[in-house]
């Protein structure tokens, strides 16, 4: 017989409304790592300042530092939530929309800066989706529905890193990306169309409260030691991961693919084994439990790194393409899994959006700063080498889980306060 009670958590407004905002918040991110590189090398930009573009990611590092401004100080429309996701979306499809009539040429500092100011809005979105989803859901919708949020997120890369790509062989890229920034309508109908939740805490009655009382209690909920290492955990865990599919479409074009076969096939093998490895990933931590889980996906995940080195000593060849980069995502979609459930069980309920915003930054540390020396690297010692070292960057990540998630350790840590 059918659970009607399991069918009423899936089957409902909440997830419908999870998915479309995971949709929103993954487009702007995926036109920045995917479009605008391939975009750019297709115009004649080196690998050198193709990698030097991974810092217009900064905003997605640093968003912390302004998310208690927007706790304290809410846009007199649409909510304390919504009001901002409207505001940074109308901004988002502007500035998408202008950035190919820029020339790659001639004024590549201000493609930069316009890409930096996209990646700001895009930060500032997520702050208030981020802050949404967790008023929006009960506790016993929690994992679905952030589950289903993040494989809308990955969904939303088949937009710039697929379709866009395909568009681009055929019509201007002005055209490509007017359809692309075209698609940030979704996000408006939807902030237009919904309820602002019910808020657990007030407005913080000062600026300084909302600022300093999310990072006190982080700090000393387990000591200031632990914090320091779960937030070094955060940072190495998925750092060889992120450094392999840094440069991954100046690869693929570098190993002589057409932009059509890389939005056909390798975009593709990409995203369908990262969903997967996503939802068997939830589905395997409810036997064997958050630490386990990051000891066995985190293997994988430094497993699967090996594959590009084996595609960049072969060459080209789609099979292999497909091979290598599915057995890759797969490690990525589930490490990701059990990655998010640990940044999930160390935000205090009383402190989510700040918090949050603090851990998922720093998450974004590794994709901005590190890969900004990718393209130097790889014109250094070739693309076969840079994966090997990729590889070793992913060791570090795994020592820290003896600290953060032993293995023989099930109790739950999260911070319910």
């Amino acid at each position: 017989m059918t659970n009607p009670s399991l069918w009423a958590t899936i089957c409902n407004r909440r997830m419908l409304i999870c998915v479309f905002i995971g949709f929103a918040s993954g487009l702007p991110l995926y036109i920045l790592i995917s479009l605008v590189p391939a975009w750019l090398r297709t115009e004649g930009v080196g690998l050198k300042e193709i990698g030097l573009f991974a810092l217009i990611g900064l905003p997605y590092t640093w968003k912390f530092f302004w998310s208690p401004l927007l706790e304290r100080y809410p846009l007199p429309f649409l909510g304390r939530r919504r009001g901002w996701m409207l505001a940074t979306q109308v901004a988002l499809f502007a500035c998408i929309c202008y950035l190919p009539y820029l020339d790659t040429k001639l004024q590549l500092w201000p493609i930069a800066w316009l890409c930096t100011l996209i990646a700001f809005f895009s930060a500032t979105q997520d702050i208030a989706i981020d802050a949404y989803r967790r008023e929006l859901l009960p506790d016993i919708e929690l994992g679905l529905g952030n589950a289903l949020h993040v494989n809308a997120y990955r969904i939303a890369s088949l937009i710039p890193g697929s379709l866009a790509l395909i568009l681009a062989d055929h019509l201007p890229w002005e055209t490509v990306f007017l359809i692309t920034a075209a698609f940030m309508f979704v996000a408006i109908v939807l902030t237009l169309s919904i309820g602002e939740p019910k808020h657990p805490q007030p407005v913080p009655s000062s600026l300084r409260s909302a600022v300093a009382e999310p990072f006190t209690e982080f700090f000393q909920r387990d000591g200031v030691s632990q914090a320091l290492l779960i937030l070094s955990f955060m940072f190495l865990y998925k750092l060889g991961d992120n450094l392999a599919t840094a440069l991954a479409t100046p690869f693929y074009i570098d190993m002589g693919f057409e932009l059509s076969e890389i939005g056909m096939v390798a975009k593709h093998a990409a995203l369908w084994p990262a969903i997967i490895g996503g939802l068997a990933g939830g589905l395997l931590m409810v036997k064997i439990g958050i630490n386990r889980a990051l000891w066995l996906f985190g293997v994988v995940q430094l497993v699967s790194i090996l594959g590009f080195a084996l595609m960049a000593h072969v060459g080209e060849g789609l099979w292999l393409l497909a091979l290598v980069i599915g057995f890759e995502y797969l490690g990525v979609g589930l490490g990701a899994a059990a990655f998010i459930a640990f940044i999930a069980r160390s935000t205090s309920r009383a402190h989510a959006a700040t918090q949050f915003a603090l851990l998922t930054a720093l998450t974004a540390v590794p994709r901005t700063v590190a890969n900004a020396s990718t393209g130097f690297i790889v014109e250094q010692i070739g693309w076969e080498l840079f994966f090997y070292g990729c590889a070793l960057a992913a060791i570090p990540g795994m020592l820290l889980l003896t600290k953060v998630a032993p293995w023989h350790e099930t109790r739950s840590t999260a911070a319910d306060t």
